[in-house]
């Protein structure tokens, strides 16, 4: 058999080697159990199963040298113990209070003096300690130990409670108020101090609580302490010296965080004195010298005050003074919330007090918008009108009024932006004060400075209602210089030369107007040189006028502007009377008419061989050509020539396509189909058969 072993395996077979895993159990039934076991089925039976704890059997000691030999062991466990965990004040408690069981106070007192050259910083061990000098009534070790901890730990209040407690309770009261006054040359904290007062009062020595009070508010100056000393005094039945103790207050705290607080209790301290009077002089004392962020409170007691000893007026005066309060809140949490400015002054304006709405004005318009942008300025600009007309009809003061429109237009950035509405306010109320050089002074600089089209107008239409027509048309030409694209100016400045019957001077500012390389509305001012043409009665310069027209854009409007003045020179006759020294200009019905068609058709021949594809204007062209034939009389009129041109309208579909060309959806549109198309596509033929077809055969559907 040793002839079978691997020396490499310590001589055992390859077989005495091989691990045998479990083998895997398979579950041939995988349907639940009739008896399901739950967990607190599993735990109960772990419970009653479990065995009893086994405790060490209890020893009786029978005689004296049991005792000693007991006690010698136990010692001995102790002191291994604690040269162990030398550090544990558990352990050091542990023996001392075993030695005190076997009444050794000896040996009790050295475990405890060990335990407190170990850590004499533990308040427990000097409390352990002294309750059980207390316990066996060894009242002066206990005072030593009482007097050594509060030497050493003067900040640990529990044991000057306990102390004075242990006297108090001996009876020894010049004892206690020793000791009490030992504490407060320590400054402890306000519980303390009240524990000092409770003690003198229990006694009655109300002297003497009066005393430790004024040592309290001198060591704690802070508001509670206060509201408690007059209490006392009020409590007391001194009513002066209550009042008193709150005035002194006042004057050391008034600038306090919990001032409102002082404030609240005086003024209930006077109302429950029945001093009406003095109580609202408080509260509104200390609405004027109290931070807005704590008088919520105060508001909230002032109005209940109010309502329950005040009239009308009283109340609404606290209640306007509470809005103010939530004024100040919201401004000042963010300064260039205009809107609440705004609603602030109007509160201001409504209790009608000047010098504070003056002062709530100066305090808004100090607050600059944070950039030097329009749109930053645009509501603060509103502040500063509100101001001027403030000024100007509440307090009817001029000379301020002027003052204010000067600063606003000097903090304006005018090299930026600026605002035609200050400018021309500041204008007009020069002009009501009957300051027409202020007022022309104000607008020249304005147009200096930040010219704009309202300052233009504005200036134009007050030299015009005085007559000034040559510093209209001074102010006009700088307006041009100004604004060369402007076609209202151009407009107006022509419409006054044709007002003062300059026909050649309107003529030439509408044609240096249309001669402008770039115009903001060009087909105003053409439109308007047209009309002043016509009613010049000038129709051949209008037609070379439209001809100019048609030159730069041949839109449809111009097209049919074009025809339709040459169809309506045949009623123009009718209501016009020469004088036999003028020109006559008589155009007969069929003449006009012949006009109007040519240029009809050289509109549909330019949208039909130049623009094909815009087949919408061509119908509608063709819809006013019928409209004009139809205005004449049957003789003269044609309705047939535009009828044979007239298209059909037909419904299609169009893919609408997105960015890479891919169509998604189709819309219906609406195409014209116009004859000649039809006769030009040999397959249209085709088409109107099978749409004609279709037509029939649904009419017949439908009967």
């Amino acid at each position: 058999m040793a002839s079978d072993g691997d020396p490499n395996l310590g001589f055992l077979t390859r077989r005495d080697t091989e691990v045998k895993l479990p083998r895997a159990t398979r579950v041939k039934n995988k349907t639940p159990a009739s008896i399901q076991i739950t967990a607190e089925q599993i735990l109960r039976e772990a419970r009653e199963r479990q065995e009893s704890e086994i405790r060490p059997p209890k020893q009786k000691i029978t005689d004296p040298s049991e005792l000693a030999d007991y006690r010698v062991r136990k010692r001995k466990e102790f002191e291994d113990l604690i040269r162990r965990v030398r550090w544990n004040i558990a352990v050091w408690i542990k023996y001392a209070k075993w030695e005190e069981s076997q009444k050794d106070f000896a040996r009790a007192r050295s475990v405890w003096e060990r335990a407190l050259e170990v850590e004499y910083r533990s308040p427990t061990l000097w409390l352990k300690y002294a309750e059980v000098e207390m316990k066996n009534r060894f009242i002066n070790h206990a005072r030593n130990i009482w007097d050594r901890a509060v030497s050493l730990l003067p900040r640990v209040d529990q044991l000057w409670y306990k102390y004075i407690h242990m006297e108090e309770m001996l009876g020894n009261l010049p004892g206690a108020r020793q000791i009490f006054k030992r504490w407060m040359e320590w400054q402890p904290d306000t519980n303390g101090w009240l524990s000092y007062i409770k003690f003198e009062l229990r006694y009655g020595e109300v002297e003497e609580a009066r005393n430790v009070y004024e040592e309290f508010v001198q060591c704690h100056p802070k508001v509670e302490a206060w509201i408690k000393y007059a209490k006392f005094e009020f409590k007391n039945g001194l009513i002066d010296k209550a009042r008193r103790c709150y005035e002194r207050s006042v004057e050391i705290l008034s600038e306090d965080e919990d001032a409102d607080k002082l404030f609240i209790a005086f003024a209930e301290f006077e109302e429950r004195c029945k001093e009406m009077d003095r109580a609202r002089v408080i509260y509104k004392f200390a609405l004027d010298h109290i931070t807005k962020a704590k008088a919520e409170d105060l508001y909230k007691r002032y109005l209940s005050f109010e309502k329950q000893y005040g009239d009308r007026e009283e109340i609404e005066d606290v209640i306007v003074g509470k809005r103010r309060f939530q004024y100040e809140e919201e401004v000042r949490k963010n300064p260039f919330n205009y809107d609440s400015w705004f609603d602030y002054i109007k509160l201001e304006e409504s209790v009608g007090n000047k010098n504070l709405v003056r002062e709530v004005y100066e305090r808004a318009i100090a607050n600059l918008p944070p950039a030097e942008e329009k749109r930053y300025w645009q509501r603060y600009i509103y502040l500063w009108i509100n101001y001027v007309l403030y000024e100007e009809l509440d307090v009817q003061d001029v000379e301020r009024t002027r003052e204010v429109y000067k600063t606003c237009l000097k903090l304006i950035p005018h090299k930026k932006f600026s605002f035609a509405k200050i400018w021309l306010l500041a204008a007009q109320f020069e002009l009501r004060q009957m300051n027409l050089k202020g007022a022309r002074q104000i607008l020249g600089n304005a147009i200096g400075m930040a010219p704009k089209d309202k300052v233009f107008k504005k200036y134009i239409e007050i030299e015009l209602s005085l007559g000034n027509l040559d510093r209209c048309r001074t102010l006009y030409e700088k307006y041009l210089d100004w604004a060369p694209a402007n076609c209202y100016a151009w407009t107006k400045y022509a419409e006054l030369e044709v007002s003062l019957n300059e026909t050649d001077r309107a003529r030439g500012i509408y044609e240096i107007s249309i001669s402008q390389a770039a115009l903001d509305m060009p087909e105003l001012l053409w439109k308007a040189y047209i009309d002043f043409e016509i009613s010049q009665k000038q129709y051949e310069l209008t037609r070379q006028l439209y001809d100019r027209l048609l030159d730069r854009t041949k839109h449809l409007k111009v097209w049919i502007s074009y025809a339709k003045f040459e169809a309506s020179l045949a009623t123009r006759n009718e209501g016009d009377e020469y004088d036999l020294s003028e020109e006559k200009q008589v155009f007969s019905p069929e003449e006009c008419l012949e006009r109007a068609r040519a240029i009809f058709e050289r509109a549909f021949h330019y949208y039909k061989m130049t623009e094909p594809e815009l087949k919408e204007d061509r119908a509608m062209l063709l819809e006013e050509w019928m409209t004009v034939e139809k205005s004449f009389a049957d003789s003269t009129g044609d309705v047939n020539l535009v009828q044979t041109k007239l298209p059909r309208k037909v419904k299609r579909k169009r893919p609408i396509k997105m960015e890479d060309g891919t169509p998604v959806e189709y819309e219906e549109y609406i195409d014209y189909i116009f004859p000649d198309e039809v006769a030009m596509d040999p397959n249209r033929k085709l088409l109107e058969a099978a749409y004609k077809w279709k037509r029939q055969k649904t009419s017949v559907d439908e009967e």
